[in-house]
């Protein structure tokens, strides 16, 4: 296995290899990966998620997958890195974490079987698809802004080719304590099926990302909080949460709001069914 990053070298983006505790860069120049100022470690034309996969999270939310995967987009506008700071709006509390693998295309992909999918996935690397509660009521089918607004799709802190997708670990941690631990094992639709599936009708380029779906235990945090999503043989992807200094605009569109379906997303189903609220923070 091969890690790339990006990261911002003497001011410029630059792929690096990973070697140990540091980053070459193919003219030579090295760099502590824990001094780096990283970037995604790809640069994709959409990025695309699917809803639910895993078997912890269907069953968190009392519900049952599909006959078959549905999926959301995330705009390149979202895209953040390891290290970077997510902005939670002004105005906004349900600001939850999701640890996911992130599959990277490396070839134009259409029309393609999932037993040829993975000569045309470059490598993998860890997600956060981070979801914007809030705006639930208003965007629960398109997700826009519950999952596009802006440092919500941070990825990272490498591309790791020829990684073997089965029987992986993936876990999160909110500063320090394991609050997700999943398995690719509970995934329903593999890496393939998800990149073949996507494929019959979309044209997948090289960097194009596809969200491959988060375990049980998704809640929300808060600013101040490091939240860390860690893939066996991907690596930790950290990011930090950060408060919006502006409120979401009040004399235009949906606003914010508290409702059943928002507090029930936001703390896995149970809030609705016991007719209770979370507690303030």
């Amino acid at each position: 296995m091969t890690e790339y990053r990006r990261i911002l070298l003497d001011g410029a983006a630059t792929q690096v290899v990973r070697d140990g505790d540091d980053l070459r860069a193919a003219d030579g120049r090295r760099v502590r990966a824990a001094d780096a100022v990283h970037l995604p470690p790809c640069e994709p034309s959409k990025v695309v998620a699917v809803h639910l996969n895993h078997r912890s999270r269907v069953e968190e939310f009392q519900t049952r997958l599909p006959p078959a995967p549905t999926y959301f987009h995330k705009p390149v506008s979202a895209l953040n890195a390891h290290g970077g700071a997510v902005v939670r709006p002004e105005r906004c509390r349900y600001l939850n974490y999701e640890g996911e693998i992130a599959i990277v295309i490396g070839r134009t992909a259409r029309n393609i079987s999932a037993k040829e999918a993975g000569g045309y996935i470059a490598g993998y690397t860890v997600a956060n698809d981070y979801g914007l509660h809030d705006f639930r009521d208003t965007d629960a089918g398109s997700m826009l802004r519950v999952k596009g607004s802006d440092t919500l799709c941070p990825l990272g802190p490498g591309l790791v080719t020829d990684w073997d997708f089965h029987g992986k670990y993936l876990r999160t941690y909110v500063n320090g304590e394991l609050v997700q631990d999943g398995s690719t094992g509970e995934m329903e639709w593999d890496m393939h099926y998800l990149v073949a599936d996507i494929a019959r009708t979309i044209t997948l380029f090289p960097g194009d990302v596809l969200l491959s779906g988060t375990p049980a235990n998704s809640r929300p945090v808060q600013p101040g909080d490091v939240v860390e999503v860690e893939a066996e043989g991907l690596g930790r992807l950290r990011n930090h949460i950060v408060a919006g200094p502006v409120p979401v605009r009040d004399d235009c569109g949906a606003q914010p709001t508290e409702s059943e379906e928002v507090i029930s997303t936001a703390f896995g189903g149970d809030w609705q069914f016991r007719g209770i609220r979370p507690p303030r923070r």
